[in-house]
């Protein structure tokens, strides 16, 4: 196995964004961690592109919203870092995100402990136990949403969630700078995944209503974010710190 120069640990990168992101990352040489939550099949996928860009991956089973399941999972990430011939890991990317359609008057007590869970609760404990096996000098990057900044009916859960972590972004940054560990925060607008039962992706009504409110005139792809994410993790923005970019085109500006 190639001696591993740097690594990243990315949680939901079976897919959609995490997978841009990760298999950007293998073209400039960075290896990686990526979870998964129940399809392991494309999980391996994902392996085996990162492979035959020219790095070295493994995968690990992950659901962000049981943290009762955390301890076990940094048992299993220090497995990986031996498999991968690394002490430490470079690079955290809090991905891994459900959606919700909830509004003000539906919302459920079980939806929002869920949200809850997944969204902010999962990175900051999940953060927590991993900054031990991290390298003084990285990078973390949390997912936010441009509904944080804008609202859309249907997302009176979701988007205020998202607010929350970009919050939290910020007092990571500032209790992790003593280490050189620099954090921001990446909110993508509309984004034609399988995220929300596909809906961006595969209803084109909702599709081209997006677009019109969006200046670029179109809904983005994880093509889009991975870029900005892996840009961020790198030392040419060694300096961008606490930061929210937005990566949707121009939406309801």
């Amino acid at each position: 196995m190639s001696e591993i120069k740097r690594l990243a640990i990315v949680t939901g990168s079976s897919r959609g964004i995490g997978r841009d992101t990760v298999l950007r990352l293998a073209e400039r040489g960075v290896s990686s961690i990526i979870t998964y939550c129940s399809r392991r099949d494309e999980a391996d996928k994902v392996v085996a592109a990162i492979q035959h860009a020219g790095a070295n991956a493994v995968a690990l089973q992950l659901d962000v919203g049981q943290a009762a399941g955390f301890d076990r999972f940094i048992e299993d990430v220090r497995h990986a870092l031996t498999a991968l011939g690394a002490e430490r890991f470079d690079y955290l990317v809090n991905n891994a995100g459900i959606s919700s359609s909830a509004n003000l008057a539906d919302g459920t007590e079980a939806e929002l402990d869920a949200q809850f869970a997944v969204h902010f609760k999962g990175p900051f404990l999940l953060t927590q136990k991993l900054l031990p096996l991290m390298n003084d000098g990285g990078r973390i990057v949390n997912i936010s949403s441009g509904l944080a900044r804008f609202a859309y009916s249907g997302r009176a859960i979701y988007g205020p969630i998202k607010a929350a972590v970009e919050a939290l972004t910020r007092y990571m940054a500032l209790e992790l700078g003593p280490r050189g560990i620099a954090v921001n925060v990446v909110a993508p607008g509309a984004i034609a995944t399988d995220f929300s039962g596909g809906v961006v992706r595969d209803n084109p009504e909702v599709n081209k209503a997006l677009a019109s409110h969006t200046a670029l005139g179109r809904v983005g792809g994880p093509a889009d974010v991975g870029p900005v994410i892996v840009g961020l993790l790198s030392h040419e923005f060694g300096w961008v710190n606490a930061q929210r970019v937005e990566v949707a085109g121009g939406v309801q500006i």
